[in-house]
């Protein structure tokens, strides 16, 4: 089978350029190769790489665990079964948090006072709001939390790669927390459980512990509400990601908030700040 072939192949069951994403990382080559070498043949071991990935993606496995890669703010992530996918949407959060923190040090300046600002991730999973806010913000101390430990090493590994910085925290939410930060971003578990089930199959091959928010999608957020003034300092502001039709429940809970919406219009972003 040649190369031109193979993309064909690819092509006539999955998306383009899901495609061709495929056949780049079996290959270990770049596109320019794979225009330029359009008639070499293939191995047989590369090949049948090629067949088996193709059929695990039609039976709802995702692209990404198979490449370990997912590009997030303009950074690559290695992924794995033990965490989300990085999404788009999730951008919202990150691009909001950095304007937030340049408001924050134009502010300063101009009062001729400088502070390092101290922001959580909590919930971190890879590690891709951390990692990004970090890459972005690097005169910003970032922790990143999150309960599992599988996904802790995805983080650290993808801090590592990036060569950035990150004080990282096994905790349960707050239980291990035992400082007060300028800002804390969170993007966690807010799927109802009833609704995983119903959920496309490669969502469903993500870690259900990283989906579920328990039975009204709302249990974290609840949780972050009970405690938050207790590592948020004053004048600081928090910033969760929600569920496109959490907005309402979710605003009950933190008084004075505010709702941002993703490029498709949808509820993604409350921002609530501490008096």
């Amino acid at each position: 089978m040649t190369i031109k072939q193979a993309l064909n192949l690819a092509r006539q069951n999955l998306d383009s350029i899901d495609a061709k994403v495929l056949l780049k990382f079996i290959l270990k080559k770049d596109n320019t190769y794979i225009i330029a070498n359009a008639n070499k043949e293939m191995s047989r071991d590369e090949e049948n790489e090629l067949q088996e990935s193709i059929q695990k993606i039609k039976d709802g496995f995702p692209l990404q665990y198979i490449t370990h890669n997912q590009e997030f703010m303009g950074i690559n992530f290695e992924v794995n079964q033990n965490v989300l996918i990085p999404q788009p949407d999730t951008e919202i959060l990150v691009e909001n948090t950095i304007r937030l923190v340049l408001e924050n040090e134009s502010l300063e300046n101009q009062e001729n006072s400088k502070k390092t600002m101290q922001i959580l991730d909590l919930c971190t999973g890879s590690g891709a709001i951390a990692v990004s806010l970090k890459k972005y913000l690097p005169d910003v101390k970032i922790f990143a939390s999150d309960i599992s430990e599988k996904a802790l090493e995805v983080a650290k590994k993808n801090a590592k790669n990036n060569n950035v910085e990150i004080e990282f925290i096994k905790s349960d939410m707050f239980e291990n927390i035992h400082e007060k930060f300028d800002i804390i971003v969170s993007n966690p578990p807010y799927i109802k459980s009833e609704e995983i089930e119903k959920l496309s199959k490669e969502v469903q091959n993500e870690p259900k512990l990283a989906l579920d928010g328990g039975k009204d999608g709302l249990k974290f957020y609840k949780i972050i509400s009970k405690e938050i003034k207790n590592y948020l300092k004053e004048n600081g502001t928090l910033l969760m990601e929600i569920g496109y039709d959490e907005a309402n429940e979710v605003m009950k809970l933190f008084e004075n908030s505010t709702c941002i919406k993703d490029y498709a219009n949808n509820d993604r972003v409350i921002v609530w700040n501490r008096g």
